[in-house]
């Protein structure tokens, strides 16, 4: 399942309402065969399924899990004689228990059960979504979702294979994981019966089925066929969508050793979906915005998204689907594994992205989270819905596929790439733990795989390396110490037990006679120390930007980094070297001027994830530490830092651009508009938003989202006006987001009031609302706004979610930087709990906390600096 990422869409938590516990394991599911009935007029479905199962030993219950299922009738079928079964329902624990009155042998068996459901609006299970007037019935499963329609054996170690079966009605077709196999008459009037080929074994999370009006366009790849299904009117919208699926399934298929292993593969966009996709097997699931773009204008970030996602979701039919983790608890074995090759066939086909340094920026933001207190290890023990449903966050996503990036760099691309393919042959279509990933890959490699992976997959956090250089005659000694990174100063400098052990690659700066000196060893003690040729300027502690941990340097190397950055380091370095010097700012361990000195040194700086990095660190620093009698001083400060590069750029694509130019463009110009507060780029922003409401296709897709924003910062009611309207006409998902991204950017309060009462009406889908209340609150101008609307209106947003997503509504609070606010948000959820975000608030809470805190420490030094530097500085 992919996360949404993206600005105006927050990820989907589940709450769950129930504590669920774990089976008995006494019985084993073999084969599921279902049959579903949508109604639409009652809004409900009625099921028939019989699973034939083995009982491990004799047992008069049989314990399945379903929630909210009506059961009609119920039976046991073993030994050639069949019994009626006694249903009864334990709904806190989502468990049904069927009792017959003779014990039921060891050995294989039948459970019949005929049942109602149904089609709910909250986004998971079987639900109701609705498109052009039409109602579908379709559904989301992970993680513990599919027990809401049909009863089940609810648990990943539990796989079988499954024939699903749909009566629709006429002119409604259906989809689901198998190929349609016959398609008949009834019964009854008005209906027709779909049935689809048996699946491979697989479990139950990721059976898939969608019913409605529904249309595709077709491809293949490999012999394999592709279809991308949309609601009618939107097939335009696919082709490269397509065009993707079938570049990236033939480049899997020569990563991989075991070919595509599914006889097809539909790809459908629901026009309501909670995640961002979801890797059902042969049946990806997704939301429009993620997979539906105008291929002529559309932006370099939707095209890009639309690739990335994608390609997670393929990656997924091998890492999830054709070897699923044993229990949830290893669930970054599906995440982080499909996070960690995404970008593989896409940086193939399309290597002008850079996507590799994509990759980078995503492991510091990872190493962001593993900072808090309450972070949590790759690997987390959950028992309920609301446990495993929280495991799908930045730590399985972003942390584990930065964890396997630094393997890969230390085995090899070749040698990982062989342990992964032994790793699928030997689970193939069935589970693994985490123990057999790294047992193989060490087996394969002759490495100690199985040494290093534990210390980042089992304990939380992540380690910051310290680097002392000693010069002595023509060699450097380099001392390396470790210790757990914390935002928390009071934890940072408390002795830490952690250890990790970790491949550290050096580089040392040129000597004068140019040369510089790299050495790749495994730090596995709190501190060693190593020796480079040459005496050096600075030892750089993560050469190649490969490693998941942070490196902290002594002021002087910092500055001598400093002078020679665009010319001493690879692009990735820049990224990383930026996030490093800033985290230790936060702990305290350097001055913020080093961290603007550093910025300093990216004045002709033209990379896009490099200055991407940089620009959104300058709109934190004026967001949240610049004080008001500061604020003219530090805005004329990244003018003059921003302008040369804006000036080149100018606003509109010029001949040759590259579509890593189109974005530095788009990211620049917003930067110099919002932190530097410009006043002829917010001038010109709206104008040129202005154009775009007329005409959208007056200003180059990729700029419209930052046009539409900086048009927001001073706009007023007739622009408000325009943009609602504009909404409303949109003619792809991404023209509809940045409209209703640009409504959360505005200033005016009573513009940002409007927002949100526009959220909770009948105009915005329900996975949206969550969206555009936490974008309100994560602007400054609306954090106070933002959160009086979320406590007042509390119960109104429950009834329209169904008490569902409400989980990024508590993360939202995390953008706050006031105590006050802060004391709130801990009463309000201690009262009004959701109980899917726990961690999520803990961790919201310090962010605020350490936000606080770092403007009091660094706000007078940040203020001399300006002094001494201010709107001097490059002149």
């Amino acid at each position: 399942m992919r996360r949404i990422s993206l600005a105006w869409i927050v990820v989907p938590i589940l709450v769950s309402f129930a504590a669920a516990q774990r089976l008995p394991g006494v019985v084993v599911p073999d084969n599921y065969k279902l049959t579903f009935a949508p109604d639409f007029t009652k809004d409900n479905f009625t099921g028939e399924e019989t699973i034939g199962v083995r009982l491990l030993k004799p047992a008069s219950e049989i314990v399945l899990n379903s929630a909210e299922i009506d059961f009609q009738e119920a039976s046991v079928t073993s030994s050639g004689a069949t019994q009626k079964a006694k249903v009864s329902l334990d709904k806190q624990k989502q468990m049904a228990t069927l009792t017959v009155d003779r014990p039921i042998q060891a050995g294989p068996a039948t459970i019949q059960i005929r049942f109602t459901g149904i089609l709910n609006g909250e986004l998971r299970g079987m639900y109701l979504s609705k498109a052009n007037g039409r109602k579908y019935a379709v559904t989301q499963f992970e993680a513990t979702d599919a027990r809401r329609a049909f009863p089940s054996f609810d648990e990943p170690a539990y796989k079988a294979t499954f024939d699903i079966s749909v009566i629709a009605d006429q002119g409604d077709t259906a989809i689901s994981n198998g190929k349609i196999v016959s398609d008949t008459p009834g019964p009854g009037a008005g209906k027709h019966t779909i049935r689809f080929s048996a699946t491979p074994k697989m479990s139950s999370y990721l059976v898939a089925l969608a019913v409605g009006d529904f249309e595709y366009i077709g491809g293949e790849a490999d012999g394999i066929p592709i279809r991308v299904w949309t609601t009618p009117g939107k097939k335009q919208l696919v082709s490269f969508a397509l065009e993707c699926a079938e570049n990236f399934l033939r480049y899997y298929d020569r990563y991989f050793e075991i070919k595509y292993p599914f006889e097809k593969l539909d790809i459908i966009a629901f026009p309501d979906f909670a995640a961002g996709a979801m890797e059902n097997t042969a049946a990806i699931t997704y939301r429009e915005v993620l997979l539906l773009i105008d291929d002529k204008h559309a932006s370099v970030d939707a095209h890009k998204a639309v690739a990335v996602v994608l390609s997670h979701e393929m990656a997924h039919q091998w890492f999830g689907d054709l070897v699923t983790m044993q229990w949830w608890d290893d669930v970054w074995l599906n995440e982080g594994f499909a996070n960690w090759l995404e970008s593989k066939p896409v940086a193939a086909w399309k290597p002008e992205w850079n996507l590799e340094l994509d990759d980078v920026r995503a492991s510091g933001g990872a190493l962001n989270v593993d900072a808090l207190a309450n972070t949590r290890p790759i690997q987390q023990k959950a028992e309920t819905p609301a446990q495993i449903q929280e495991l799908f966050d930045g730590i399985a996503y972003e942390k584990a596929a930065a964890v396997l990036h630094m393997i890969e760099a230390y085995m090899g691309p070749e040698s990982i790439r062989a342990g992964v393919n032994e790793y699928l042959k030997q689970h193939a279509y069935g589970n693994a733990t985490a123990d057999d990933f790294w047992r193989t890959l060490a087996t394969v490699s002759r490495k100690p795989v199985d040494s290093i992976m534990p210390t980042f997959v089992k304990q939380p956090g992540a380690p910051m390396v310290t680097v002392k250089t000693q010069c002595n005659g023509n060699t450097t000694t380099v001392t390396l110490s470790q210790q757990r990174y914390f935002y928390d100063r009071n934890l940072f400098n408390s002795s830490s037990k952690e250890l990790w052990q970790v491949p550290v690659c050096m580089r040392s700066g040129a000597e004068a006679r140019g040369k510089s000196q790299e050495k790749c060893e495994l730090l596995t003690k709190k501190q060693e120390s190593f020796t480079l040729s040459g005496c050096a300027p600075w030892v750089l502690a993560n050469a190649g930007a490969a490693g998941y941990y942070r490196s902290g340097y002594e002021p002087e190397a910092v500055r001598a980094m400093s002078r020679t950055l665009e010319t001493d380091f690879t692009a990735a370095e820049r990224i990383r070297l930026q996030t490093d010097v800033w985290a230790s700012v936060r702990a305290g361990r350097q001055p913020i001027g080093d961290y603007l000195a550093l910025a300093d040194g990216l004045r002709s700086e033209r990379h896009r994830a490099v200055m991407s990095q940089l620009t959104v660190q300058l709109e934190y620093i004026g967001d949240y530490l610049i004080t008001d009698g500061d604020r003219e001083s530090y805005q004329q400060w990244v003018r003059d830092l921003l302008t040369p590069a804006a000036r080149e750029l100018g606003w509109q694509p010029a001949a040759g651009d590259d579509d890593d130019r189109k974005t530095l463009r788009a990211r620049i110009m917003y930067a110099l508009g919002y932190a530097g507060r410009d006043p002829e780029v917010l001038a010109e922003a709206a104008r040129l938003a202005q154009q775009a409401l007329d005409n959208p296709s007056a200003v180059d897709g990729t700029m419209a989202g930052t046009v539409f924003s900086l048009a927001a910062l001073n706009g007023d009611a007739s622009l408000y006006n325009k943009i609602v309207e504009h909404m409303k006409k949109a003619a792809s998902p991404e023209e509809y987001y940045n409209s209703m991204d640009a409504l959360t950017q505005f200033s005016d309060p009573k513009l940002l009031e409007r927002t949100l009462q526009f959220a909770l009406t009948p105009d915005v889908r329900s996975q949206d609302v969550p969206g555009l209340i936490a974008g309100v609150m994560e602007n400054p101008a609306g954090n106070r706004i933002g959160w009086d609307f979320v406590r007042a209106h509390w119960a109104e947003i429950n009834k329209l979610l169904g008490g569902f997503n409400n989980g990024g509504l508590v993360a939202a609070t995390g953008s706050f930087c006031d105590t006050e606010l802060r004391d709130e948000v801990k009463e309000f959820f201690t009262i009004h709990q959701v109980t899917s975000a726990e961690r999520t608030l803990r961790q919201a809470l310090e962010r605020v906390n350490y936000c606080v805190d770092l403007k009091s420490r660094q706000a007078d030094q940040l203020a001399a600096w300006l002094q001494r530097h201010g709107s001097s500085a490059g002149k």
